[in-house]
């Protein structure tokens, strides 16, 4: 093979493993979001997403749990039988979940002590083990690593938009509890929307988060809904251009 053919493959190569990138990218932020398409770990995210800053505490735990335990599924994929496969996949879950909420009770303190139950629960949460069963098992260690932090944004993401929807429709503020996550001086962080004697129950109750919920997810249908038109409304004039 000539140099110029190797460097051609070479490309080539490359050119693939960037759009494979692009495309779990896309797929764990968009089109197969954890949280508006699959709805999974709905649980944590209805209970805990009353404010911005404990959606956000939940997804950068929940993300950093997704990653490690996608690129370890990935490292003894081909050493764990199949038979107990997912035994051993949830022991290593539970190690992450076991380090990432000793990290919280060490440098957020206050901040754990608001999620409570819902860290160790992390564990069940459905995202982490499907992407660990689907995906890692099936795939090298940087699409595992890749997937599992954009399958972790695209939870978190979510999280965050309903935690802040949520506060300000209920309380009026944004950013409130930021100091939790970030120390003393993220106090100036919060932002006063509206002033109100009562706060409104419905939003910062489980029903405001499903209706809240609800709305993201009419949101994205919309949104895909017009790309689509969009796109055959694309095809159609250049199929038309042609023909002409």
């Amino acid at each position: 093979m000539s140099v110029r053919s190797q460097h051609r493959c070479t490309f080539k190569g490359e050119k693939s493993m960037s759009v494979e990138y692009k495309q779990i990218s896309i797929d764990g932020l968009w089109n197969n979001n954890p949280a508006l398409v699959q709805l999974l770990g709905l649980c944590p995210l209805l209970a805990v997403s009353n404010t911005l800053i404990n959606g956000l505490g939940l997804g950068i735990a929940t993300t950093m749990v997704l990653v490690g335990s996608n690129v370890s599924v990935s490292l003894v994929r081909h050493w764990v039988p199949k038979e107990i496969r997912i035994p051993v996949f949830v022991m290593m879950i539970a190690s992450f979940v076991t380090n990432t909420q000793l990290l919280m009770n060490a440098f957020t303190y206050e901040l754990y002590l608001v999620l409570g139950i819902f860290i160790p629960l992390i564990v069940t949460n459905c995202v982490i083990i499907g992407r660990a069963e689907a995906f890692a098992s099936k795939n090298t260690i940087i699409p595992s690593f890749v997937d599992g932090l954009t399958q972790g944004i695209g939870f978190s993401s979510v999280l965050v938009l309903l935690g802040a929807l949520r506060e300000v429709m209920g309380q009026g503020t944004l950013f409130d509890g930021a100091h939790l996550l970030l120390g003393d001086w993220a106090k100036v962080l919060t932002i006063h929307v509206y002033q109100s004697e009562h706060s409104f129950l419905f939003a910062i109750l489980p029903p405001g988060a499903f209706f809240g919920l609800g709305l993201l997810i009419a949101l994205k249908n919309y949104i895909d809904q017009k790309r689509l038109q969009k796109a055959q409304q694309a095809l159609t004039g250049s199929a038309a251009m042609d023909a002409a």
